[in-house]
């Protein structure tokens, strides 16, 4: 009787345990992480660099735009003079010199967007791993951009894609 007691006991006892395991509280948090990314410190010197950046950029495309309509101006200031040749070879330096702008400006806009994840990306990581830190020190599951409504942090937990991919039949 006296084992039958301790058994039951010990079944009670592993049961009630294990019930408050599985049922860990979830805690949830939201910031603006905009608004966050915003206030962080050093973002108006990568301001004031990516200007300068953007600013060089600008300058250069003013000069190869300037030069274009100087040389189409030119063009048809004495088109009707010119011999077929003359007037061929001023098509195609102003074709050319069009192709060169067209191209500088499909360069410039990637190296300006390049630039700037270059120079944002480090604050950025900052203020992500702020989060995290925040979010583990003071016991949140989860923490949503409350602006966006992305998830910016969760605990490590189990990748469920197998089990719902075999749930719905597809195959790697």
């Amino acid at each position: 009787m006296k084992k039958l007691v301790s058994v039951l006991f010990i079944t009670v006892l592993f049961f009630a345990t294990s019930n408050t395991f599985a049922q860990e509280k979830i805690k949830l948090g939201h910031l603006d992480f905009a608004t966050l990314y915003s206030a962080m410190p050093g973002l108006d010197s990568v301001k004031t660099i990516f200007d300068e950046y953007n600013k060089s950029i600008q300058d250069q495309n003013a000069v190869m735009q300037s030069e274009l309509e100087n040389k189409f101006q030119e063009y048809q200031a004495s088109v009707g003079t010119m011999s077929d040749i003359i007037r061929a070879t001023k098509e195609a330096e102003i074709n050319d010199l069009k192709a060169r702008l067209d191209a500088f400006q499909q360069k410039a806009t990637t190296d300006l967007q390049d630039k700037e994840a270059e120079l944002t990306a480090p604050i950025i990581e900052k203020a992500q791993k702020a989060v995290e830190d925040v979010a583990k020190e003071n016991g949140y599951t989860y923490i949503f951009n409350s602006t966006e409504g992305l998830l910016l942090y969760s605990d490590p937990s189990d990748d469920i894609m197998d089990l719902v991919k075999a749930k719905l039949g597809i195959a790697e």
